[in-house]
């Protein structure tokens, strides 16, 4: 008969640097082609939406996650999103858990996370920003400070009082545009114009160009990322489509490029 763990069972056994460790060979399993795991299947329903992932592969199980994600829940004071993992016996098929997968889908995504960061980012790297103040915000926070000794930790939110409540409950300064009282207009604004001077920068290297004409490009672009964040803002869900997971796949495929590294 198969297992039912709630919310409450799964945080009594789950710690989160025993789930880095985990998801770092997951990761390299899926890499080596040792796991299936097609893409995920969404329905629409109501003002939410409805996924369902499965993925199995030798030695690694077989299981499925069902997951829900309702913004509006945000202000009814309940969780945005909720999910069950079911697991099954890969060599017969018998059903042996159905687990909350709420803690597990927030967990496991700021593990991620470590992993990416304990593999990329600088082993001296001191200060940590995080821009939002939701469940992830903490959760990332937590488990970062398992991989990087971050000296300090920096909180973005909409407003002061979400930046600095969130700073309070995880050790950190609320600072950057909350603590400082910048739109959220021009604030995204500022970030998609570094981005763009980034792409810029690599592309001056590799075609190459002047700085001059680099400097012209960032300035023909300044109107164009304007108009982004102002789009940006009004956007929904059904608008991001699926970019969003597009945008993360070519980032990672970008991050793993040989020759995106520069050299003079």
């Amino acid at each position: 008969m198969a297992r039912i763990l709630d919310e409450a069972a799964v945080r009594a056994v789950l710690r989160m640097d025993e789930l880095i460790e985990a998801i770092e060979q997951a990761l390299i399993a899926f890499s080596a082609g040792r796991v299936e795991q097609p893409v995920r299947q969404i329905v629409k329903s109501h003002d939410g939406f409805f996924g369902t992932m499965p993925a199995g592969g030798p030695g690694i199980g077989l299981g499925a996650k069902l997951v829900t994600f309702y913004p509006d829940n945000a202000g009814l004071g309940l969780h945005t999103h909720d999910a069950l993992i079911a697991l099954f016996r890969p060599e017969t098929g018998e059903p042996l858990a159905v687990m909350d997968g709420r803690l597990i889908t927030e967990m496991r995504t700021a593990a991620a996370s470590a992993v990416a960061t304990r593999a990329l980012a600088k082993a001296d790297a001191q200060v940590l920003a995080i821009l939002g103040t939701g469940v992830q915000a903490r959760a990332h926070v937590e488990a970062l400070r398992l991989v990087r000794p971050f000296r300090e930790i920096r909180i973005w939110g909409r407003t002061t009082a979400n930046a600095e409540r969130c700073a309070a409950e995880v050790g950190a300064v609320a600072v950057a545009s909350a603590g400082h009282e910048i739109p959220l207009e021009q604030s995204l604004a500022a970030y998609l114009q570094a981005l763009a001077a980034n792409w810029i920068s690599a592309g001056v290297r590799l075609i190459p160009l002047g700085q001059t004409d680099g400097q012209r490009v960032t300035a023909f672009l300044e109107p164009v990322v304007a108009e982004a964040a102002r789009r940006a803002l009004a956007a929904t869900l059904d608008d991001a489509g699926s970019a969003v997971f597009r945008a993360d796949i070519a980032a990672m495929r970008h991050e793993t490029q040989y020759t995106r590294l520069f050299r003079s």
